[in-house]
């Protein structure tokens, strides 16, 4: 456990320059007396570290000092080949730069963790997509451009158009970053001082403005997209709506309403099931198992299905004979 430490403080030196030992304490979750411990050890070791006092201190390798050892364990060479999502590099433009990386570390590996790596880049294969559902559309905007965007660190001017309506509007936003949720992108900034998600498909253009980036002091990426998807997770629903479904259909509704269900499938055949929808026309995706589920409640909700499944059959009923 010490010696992997030793070699995360040492590559980590390495690719930040000065860091307080408070920040390397926090990252590898050990106390601050034990970072100057460690050291300690690598200056023993003939490392050329050192340590600042100070507000502006830390601690420090001399400039101009490298290692090229990679340090990778068996199990960290696998990770790396394991492709987090099909589609997610090549979008940024960056595929190619994956696989450039990827030999590199191929050649930089020791002999006996070879083999196992390059296995599992060809047994292993992450699919972000849920099942039965289409692709997202292509983005009128480059992702790509998007990408180049949010690194120059200025102000984004979008023309973005809202789910249901057709007429773009044009927002000044400052980004956070971008984010790929079950294969649709989306850039995190802020509108007014207010975190936004704004999917990538949606917008229409985008121009970087001169004007640098104004984000809210010591917030991350990682912490406005945590807080918009707490958001949009626990978002009230407005309709419960009780049904029963034969449980021979039960695996397919799991696959496709899972996430809506407020508690487990209960009772036996059929199986009652509760959703939270946000509107009550949200249910009519119900009516695609036909007379095997059947809405129990609300009321409002069975006059729109019945409503519907009335003009379904108008619709397809034969024409009156002559």
């Amino acid at each position: 456990m010490k010696s992997d430490r030793l070699l995360s403080i040492l590559l980590l030196l390495q690719t930040r320059g000065r860091v307080p030992a408070a920040e390397l304490a926090q990252r590898l979750d050990v106390s601050v007396r034990t970072i100057y411990r460690d050291v300690e050890a690598l200056s023993a070791a003939g490392v050329p570290v050192y340590t600042e006092r100070g507000r502006h201190g830390g601690i420090a390798l001399l400039p101009g000092y490298r290692t090229d050892v990679t340090g990778l364990t068996a199990d960290e060479a696998r990770a790396l080949f394991v492709l987090a999502a099909e589609g997610t590099h090549s979008a940024l433009g960056l595929e190619g730069a994956l696989g450039s990386a990827l030999r590199k570390v191929m050649a930089a590996l020791p002999a006996p963790h070879r083999p196992a790596a390059e296995a599992t880049s060809r047994r292993v294969l992450v699919d972000p997509v849920r099942w039965m559902r289409t692709p997202a559309p292509a983005p009128a905007v480059d992702v790509e451009d998007l990408h180049t965007a949010v690194f120059t660190d200025r102000r984004l001017r979008l023309h973005y158009r809202h789910g249901g309506s057709s007429e773009p509007r044009a927002y000044t936003v400052d980004p956070y970053g971008l984010v790929a949720k079950a294969g649709v992108w989306y850039l995190v900034a802020d509108r007014d001082g207010e975190p936004r998600l704004f999917r990538a498909d949606r917008v229409g253009a985008a121009a970087v403005t001169d004007a640098p980036v104004r984000r809210r002091a010591g917030v991350e990426l990682a912490d406005v997209w945590d807080a918009l998807r707490r958001d949009v997770e626990q978002r009230p629903a407005d309709v419960l709506v009780t049904a029963r479904i034969r449980r021979s259909r039960l695996d397919m509704f799991l696959r496709l309403h899972g996430p809506l269900l407020t508690g487990p499938p209960s009772g036996g055949d059929p199986a009652t099931v509760e959703l939270a929808l946000p509107e009550v026309r949200s249910a009519r995706a119900l009516l695609s198992f036909g007379p095997d589920l059947e809405v129990l409640s609300p009321e409002a909700v069975r006059e729109d299905l019945a409503q519907l499944a009335a003009a379904v059959v108008a619709q397809y009923a034969p024409a009156p004979r002559p």
